[in-house]
């Protein structure tokens, strides 16, 4: 089980209550995420996972508690907040008749950022998106390519939170370990990144502590040590309810 010591954090929800449309979704759900860290919020279908995570971006507004992202509560600095966030669906946003490059400089463009074609390539090269990809359209793109280019995307806005929602949903297993050790690397340079999975084997394989969500509450947290990642099996067990840590 892990601590939860709040100072410092960049990602900070304490005491949050959800309702949609009368309905508690959310019920009194505290964790924090720090500079540099991997958090995975691991729960089932109707758990409250993506809840979580459209609150911090703004769509949801608490009953009761605080969101907040780098100092900035969610529900009176959203134009702040969303500066700082890039938020990666579990189906990528882009568009199908456009190039991964011309997708790229499109949304780029709406935000106002302007990047060289070097930066650019940096970026793919970072997310590993083969050379010979960049300029095809993106209707022939796999799922794993279309993650990649979405990240790439995130990395050009220099955005230092990163919202992951299912990322790996969809992926064979060479895709899902390419990108989870591009998560790694980015956390490693300071980044803060909170994804929401049911994947029990690559939250633990990727992340630094794990809360378990069950219908809004968090009931367990696992964190792994300098030396020690965190047991899979024990999150297997508590997830499926036979253990309840």
């Amino acid at each position: 089980m892990g601590t939860n010591d709040q100072a410092n954090s960049v990602i900070e929800v304490s005491s949050l209550c959800v309702s949609i449309n009368k309905k508690s979704i959310l019920k009194n759900l505290s964790f924090h995420v720090d500079a540099g860290e991997v958090y995975a919020l691991l729960g089932g279908n109707g758990a409250g996972k993506s809840t979580t995570l459209k609150t911090l971006l703004g769509f949801n507004k608490p009953s009761e508690g605080i969101a907040k992202i780098d100092g900035d509560q969610v529900s009176t600095a959203l134009n702040q907040v969303r500066r700082k966030t890039a938020y990666l669906p579990e189906s990528a946003t882009l568009y199908s008749h456009l190039t991964a490059r011309e997708n790229v400089q499109y949304f780029l463009s709406l935000a106002d950022i302007k990047k060289s074609d070097t930066e650019i390539n940096q970026a793919f090269d970072r997310v590993a998106l083969q050379p010979d990809a960049r300029d095809r359209y993106m209707r022939t793109y796999s799922k794993g390519m279309r993650q990649k280019t979405a990240i790439a995307l995130a990395l050009l806005r220099e955005a230092p939170i990163f919202l992951l929602d299912e990322p790996t949903s969809g992926l064979d297993p060479v895709a899902i370990d390419e990108f989870n050790q591009l998560v790694r690397e980015l956390a490693a340079t300071g980044a803060t990144i909170l994804m929401v999975t049911h994947d029990v084997y690559g939250a633990c394989q990727v992340a630094n502590r794990i809360g378990l969500l069950r219908d809004g509450a968090l009931v367990g947290e696992f964190a792994a040590s300098e030396n020690c990642p965190i047991e899979t099996e024990q999150v297997h067990a508590a997830f499926t309810q036979r253990v309840l840590s």
